[in-house]
């Protein structure tokens, strides 16, 4: 099929072009708007108990704030505040209230917001809607209306909580994503000059692959359409690293192995048929596991994975699509022209690093297998120190003003001041809840572990069967150890205090994320061996084996592992962080196991193609090394390197993803794909290839099998 393919795309590469742009055109000019989803918890099954409590809310509390922000009173001299202090805070929330922005609710103060040790005093500042913009623009009216406000007091003040954290934080994150975005095209290009010493072999991934992102995004509005999907607001961050992931990856199998026959003399229509013959069936398949691996996303319970691993899905075969048609048509004309100025394409290297490690793993399987497998399994062993941490703010930059208002409020106020544990207590027969269960309630939720304090109850006014009580937790609200307490101790706890005809729901964002680690950690249990199992299918319909796939999964999946214990071992242990980002195994997932395939299918297949030209197995692993080791490499370097550009990030999340996703290619491509796998085939020789013959050389009708292979070995050893 794809020596077919390859000659109609060679043979008519103009007609090919123009397909391919007419329907890119078609796609973009149609296709309509994707609907997106920001908030995680509406992702979440109703049966998981935040989300009924928060139903419970929208019934019962629907003018509740969306967002408020909190202003931090202290004195400037670090003295505990006065009575006259306290009553120059009550005056300045007044004034504030008469030029209030039209987005701010009240300006709320009082003796219940005086720190029990007069550290601080605090002045609510609760906020109406859901328009991010004005929320951010009433926090910087009121920063600059407080100065004057405050003149000749003695007192300073500080504005923090979330809407304030953003305010702070936005230039950060759009500073972190332009040097990311800037510093991945270079290095994309830079590399690939380096590889190649040539301008149009750098350029044509990039133009490709963009103009196939536009694409791609047509198709995915034109499936959300049809299928109602709502993706998450990271959809586009993660399809464009995918696809300058695979995208390059698939371009750079191409263009090496029309290099390589270059050198064995074809010229360029052939070149191109032979490289699309040989590599074509690897992309089509390697296309096809990751497609698969994130299709398996559709099992996952949590509503932002299921959209997503279609979406992605769509990506990579688009691309597939296009890294065999469109780009086989580029490089069929300019032929030997993408690798100029360099005249490097026409001369085989000679003692090259890549046959010194060919030779290794021939000589030396099964001191290779052991040492790389030692260091992978060294590395999974951090798997079990792993802890999830959620706090997205703490990671930002800690000298802002939102930062130093989180600080300075904790010297009088419970960590979980800003974010409350909010408990609701509802009667299970739908009569008025009595004051007397509210009290029974909230003094024995005063005894619950990890609660520091218990904040004044609420009635409903739309549902008087229902009240509202917060919770301050002692330690921060969304540390690991406070969401493993309100998923375990902390709702048990709530749940035997709730007084008899009633029924407690443990609501607010500590409980929204013990819900979502856990199906998260459902999803990734039922995602890992489907996934698995899937792309060993694959595997075995391309290799013709059953053995192959079983120790190509077992490494893959060990690699993730061994990916995720590196990230503990680095962030929890040696820079002493709390934990690691909650979002990390799924994006691992996705780019290290899925796309991580890739390598293992392109080194496998040709170590198959270098047994079927009459190689015995140590042999045959040298030379896959040698040959296929360069590609990987290369594709493997490029991708790692995009990664690893996050970490000049200042927002601790994208420094972790960076890092981690990085490591994980790199083991990927350099101790699984260049040593582990080839080690590996080489000591299990052709059992490897059990049930089918596909290390076996073709018979020719006529001639003797020992003549064939003798033919084919010689055949290969005149070949550069």
């Amino acid at each position: 099929m794809f020596a077919w393919l390859a000659r109609v795309v060679v043979r008519h590469p103009w007609w090919t072009i123009l397909a391919w742009l007419v329907a890119a055109a078609a796609v973009i000019m149609t296709a309509p708007e994707i609907k997106t989803q920001d908030d995680t918890s509406d992702f979440l099954p109703s049966k998981y108990e935040s989300i009924q409590a928060a139903k419970i809310a929208d019934r019962a509390f629907p003018q509740q704030d969306e967002e408020s922000a909190l202003i931090v009173m202290k004195r400037a001299d670090g003295a505990p505040l006065s009575a006259a202090d306290s009553a120059r805070i009550a005056q300045t929330a007044t004034a504030l209230t008469a030029r209030k922005p039209a987005v701010v609710r009240a300006y709320t103060t009082g003796p219940d917001t005086i720190a029990p040790n007069k550290a601080v005093q605090l002045i609510g500042m609760p906020m109406i809607g859901d328009d991010d913009d004005k929320m951010s623009a009433a926090v910087k009216e009121v920063r600059g209306q407080l100065p004057a406000q405050l003149a000749g007091s003695g007192l300073e003040a500080k504005i923090g909580g979330n809407v304030a954290a953003w305010v702070d934080n936005e230039k950060s994150f759009e500073q972190s994503f332009e040097v990311v975005g800037i510093a991945t095209f270079i290095l994309i290009i830079g590399l690939i000059l380096l590889i190649f010493r040539a301008p149009l072999a750098a350029l044509l991934p990039l133009l490709v692959i963009t103009a196939t992102m536009q694409v791609v995004n047509g198709l995915i509005a034109f499936a959300a359409n049809a299928f109602g999907w709502e993706v998450g607001d990271d959809l586009g961050i993660i399809m464009l690293i995918v696809l300058f992931g695979i995208g390059t990856d698939y371009i750079l199998f191409l263009l090496f192995r029309f290099r390589e026959r270059l050198r064995a003399g074809d010229d360029k229509k052939t070149a191109m048929i032979v490289s699309m013959e040989r590599v074509g069936e690897v992309i089509f398949s390697a296309a096809g596991a990751v497609a698969v691996a994130f299709l398996v996303m559709l099992l996952a319970a949590f509503g932002g994975f299921g959209p997503m691993g279609p979406a992605l899905a769509i990506a990579v075969v688009v691309m597939a699509i296009t890294s065999l048609t469109l780009v086989p048509a580029i490089v069929s004309l300019l032929g030997t022209a993408v690798f100029w100025p360099s005249k490097a394409w026409r001369r085989q290297p000679k003692g090259t690093s890549a046959a010194a490690l060919g030779r290794l793993v021939g000589r030396r399987p099964a001191l290779v297998a052991l040492v790389s497998g030692a260091l992978l399994v060294g590395l999974a062993a951090g798997v079990f120190s792993f802890k999830s941490n959620n706090d997205f703010f703490a990671g930002f930059p800690q000298d802002t003003e939102s930062a130093q208002a989180g600080k300075d409020m904790e010297k009088g106020f419970p960590p979980g001041l800003t974010t409350p544990v909010t408990v609701y207590l509802k009667r299970t027969d739908g009569q008025p809840i009595s004051a007397a269960q509210v009290s029974s309630f909230s003094a024995k939720a005063k005894g619950v572990p990890g609660v520091g304090r218990v904040q004044q109850p609420q009635s409903s006014k739309a549902d008087r069967s229902v009240a509202s009580v917060d919770l301050l937790l002692k330690q921060n609200p969304l540390s690991a150890e406070s969401i493993e307490l309100v998923r375990g101790d902390l709702r048990d706890a709530v749940h035997k205090a709730a007084p008899p005809g009633t029924r407690a729901y443990v609501g607010g964002e500590t409980s929204t994320f013990a819900d979502i680690n856990n199906v998260m950690n459902r999803d990734l249990s039922v995602i890992l061996p489907v996934a698995a199992l899937l792309i060993a299918l694959i595997l075995a319909l391309l290799l013709r084996s059953l053995v192959a796939p079983v120790y190509l999964v077992a490494v893959v999946l060990l690699g993730f592992a061994a990916t995720l214990g590196a990230a503990v071992y680095t962030f929890q242990g040696a820079l002493g962080e709390p934990g690691i980002t909650f979002q990390l195994p799924t994006i691992l997932y996705l780019f290290v196991l899925a796309i991580g395939t890739d390598y293992n299918i392109l080194l496998t297949a040709r170590l198959r193609e270098e047994a079927k030209e009459g190689n015995d197995p140590r042999r045959a692993a040298a030379l896959a090394v040698e040959h296929g080791g360069p590609t990987v490499a290369a594709a493997g370097l490029i991708l790692a390197g995009t990664f690893s550009v996050m970490m000049l990030a200042k927002v601790s999340m994208l420094q972790q993803i960076g890092f981690s996703v990085a490591i994980g290619i790199v083991l990927s491509a350099f101790v699984i794909s260049i040593f582990l796998v080839p080690a590996l085939t080489a000591l299990l020789g052709h059992k490897a290839w059990w049930p089918g013959h596909g290390d076996e050389p073709p018979v020719r009708p006529g001639r003797d099998p020992l003549e064939d292979r003798l033919a084919h070995s010689g055949r290969h050893a005149r070949q550069p």
